[in-house]
C-alpha cells in the first residue's frame, strides 16, 4: 500500500461523503476506493470511518487524522512542485575544470554574464593544465582542447585554436630566422609538457603536413610561462592564439614560419554521461556555445 495515496482516498471518501463519489472523483473503481481505505485502517489498527447504507462519516479518531492529512498531503504536495520547479531551473554547484590560460585568458571574462543569468548557481572553477579525472575529482564539467577527446566522455565542440610559430626580436636578432621548418632543428625550441605530439610540432603549410622533432631547451607544463620565456628571448614556441596574441599584436613576439603552422585543435566541453543531464551542466554548455561558437549566433 502506498500511505501517501491511501491518504488521498481517505481524504476524498471524507469530502465527498461516501466511496462511490470518492471513486468518481478520483476515476478509480469503488472496490479499489474500498480496498484503500481497509488497508489504511488495518496499517493504523483504528477505525476511521462509520459506514450506513445511507452516508459515510468520519469516526472521532477519523476526523482527527482527516485534518492531519489535508494539512500533511498540501505540504508534500508544494515540497513536490518546489523540488520540480528547482529540477528544471540551473541551480546548485557547478564544478568545472579547464586549463590554466585558458580560463585566464578566455573564462574569466564570460562567468560574470552567466551568473547574472542564472543567480542559482555556484560556480566552482579549477584551472589545471593536467587531465583530470573528472569522476574521480567531482567535476561537473571540463574544457578539453585536443584534437581527439576522451572516447569514454561525451564531447560538445565550443571553438577552434590554431598553434602557431613565434619568437621574440631579440632571438631572431641573436640566432636568425628560420626559413624552412626543417631550420627549427638549429634553434632552441621550448616544449609545452601535455602537447599530444610530445618533442615534436605536427605543422601544415606550403608543402602540406609535416611532423618537425626537436629536443626542448626548455620544457614546462604552462603555456603563459613559456610565452614569458620567449618574450625574454629564451627560444621558439608554438602556443594557441588566447596566449600569444597580445603579444604577436605589440610585438614582443613575431611570428616564426608564418606560411606553417599547427592543424586546427577543437576546445570542447566534456561531460560524463548524456542521461539526466543537469540544468547547471547544459547551460554552462549551452552558454559557451552561445558566447565561443559564432556559427551558433542566432540558432536554437
Amino acid at each position: 500500500m502506498d500511505t501517501i495515496d491511501a491518504m488521498r482516498v481517505f481524504v476524498t471518501v471524507v469530502e465527498r461523503n461516501g466511496f462511490s463519489a470518492a471513486a468518481d472523483a478520483l476515476d478509480i473503481s469503488t472496490a479499489a476506493v474500498t480496498r484503500q481505505v481497509a488497508a489504511l485502517e488495518k496499517r493504523l489498527s483504528t477505525r476511521l470511518l462509520n459506514r450506513t447504507t445511507r452516508r459515510v462519516s468520519p469516526t472521532s479518531t477519523g476526523a482527527a487524522y482527516y485534518q492531519r492529512c489535508v494539512q500533511l498531503l498540501a505540504e508534500f504536495d508544494e515540497l513536490e512542485a518546489s523540488v520540480g520547479a528547482q529540477a528544471l531551473q540551473p541551480s546548485g554547484r557547478l564544478r568545472i575544470n579547464a586549463p590554466v590560460s585558458y580560463g585566464i585568458a578566455r573564462l574569466g571574462a564570460l562567468l560574470p554574464a552567466y551568473s547574472a543569468r542564472y543567480p542559482q548557481v555556484e560556480l566552482d572553477l579549477q584551472l589545471a593544465d593536467r587531465q583530470v579525472d573528472m569522476v574521480e575529482e567531482g567535476y561537473d564539467l571540463a574544457i578539453r582542447i585536443t584534437r581527439n577527446p576522451a572516447p569514454n566522455l561525451i564531447a560538445r565542440h565550443l571553438a577552434q585554436v590554431r598553434i602557431r610559430l613565434c619568437a621574440a626580436p631579440s632571438y631572431l636578432a641573436r640566432r636568425g630566422t628560420p626559413a624552412t621548418p626543417e631550420d627549427l632543428a638549429a634553434h632552441d625550441c621550448l616544449a609545452y609538457t601535455y602537447s599530444a605530439g610530445g618533442d615534436s610540432w605536427q605543422l601544415l603549410g606550403p608543402q602540406g603536413e609535416i611532423n618537425v622533432p626537436f629536443v626542448p631547451h626548455l620544457r614546462a607544463n604552462n603555456g603563459e610561462v613559456l610565452r614569458e620565456a620567449a618574450i625574454a628571448g629564451m627560444g621558439i614556441i608554438a602556443q594557441p592564439d588566447f596566449i600569444i596574441e597580445q603579444a604577436l599584436a605589440d610585438g614582443r613576439l613575431l611570428p616564426v614560419l608564418p606560411d606553417w603552422e599547427s592543424p586546427a585543435i577543437g576546445i570542447h566541453a566534456v561531460y560524463t554521461s548524456r542521461s539526466h543531464l543537469a540544468p547547471k551542466v547544459r547551460s554552462f554548455i549551452d552558454y559557451l556555445v552561445e558566447c565561443l561558437d559564432p556559427s551558433a549566433a542566432g540558432s536554437g
